[in-house]
């Protein structure tokens, strides 16, 4: 009889092992399909693309079309004005202002994290080029940046938009 004890207790072991082995397989094949489906489905490249796409509504200097890159419940936090926006009209007055320097963006630098296939952060440094409406004088201006982004309804909007003048270092 202990031959037999002994076979099985080998066979359940063997078992234990095997299951082990497979369900730590198939763990790592879903984690890695989530991660891999996940950035392939919306990539750093194309959230990078929705700056690109707010910066051409500025260049179109309608305040509207600006403020349609924005969710309804949008909070502005911006660089030329010390109040908070955090509704549409408040949105698209700040821009009624701001356009009219003609701003042109370029990012410096930029760190995109895609949270999931529904969410993204866009963080870094960019410059505006602003002209004066009246003497037509340039201006460069670095500030650091931060836009949330959430696609709603098969659309990706700013639901968080931060901009503040880059300090000098200290």
């Amino acid at each position: 009889m202990k031959p037999i004890s002994r076979t099985r207790a080998v066979l359940a072991a063997g078992l234990a092992v095997a299951t082990l082995g497979t369900l730590t397989a198939g763990v790592g094949i879903a984690q890695a399909g989530e991660k891999d489906g996940r950035r392939g489905k919306v990539g750093e490249r194309e959230i990078a693309g929705l700056f690109d796409r707010w910066n051409a509504a500025l260049r179109t200097g309608d305040a509207e079309k600006v403020t349609d890159r924005y969710a309804e419940d949008a909070v502005l936090l911006p660089t030329a004005s010390p109040r908070i926006r955090t509704d549409h009209a408040d949105i698209a007055d700040y821009f009624e202002h701001f356009l009219q320097k003609k701003p042109r963006g370029e990012k410096i630098r930029s760190v995109i994290t895609v949270l999931d296939e529904n969410s993204a952060i866009d963080a870094g440094l960019y410059r505006f080029h602003l002209t004066d409406p009246r003497t037509g004088a340039t201006q460069a201006v670095e500030a650091r940046y931060s836009y949330a982004y959430e696609k709603r309804d098969g659309r990706w909007l700013i639901v968080n938009h931060h901009s503040s003048v880059l300090p000098a270092e200290g």
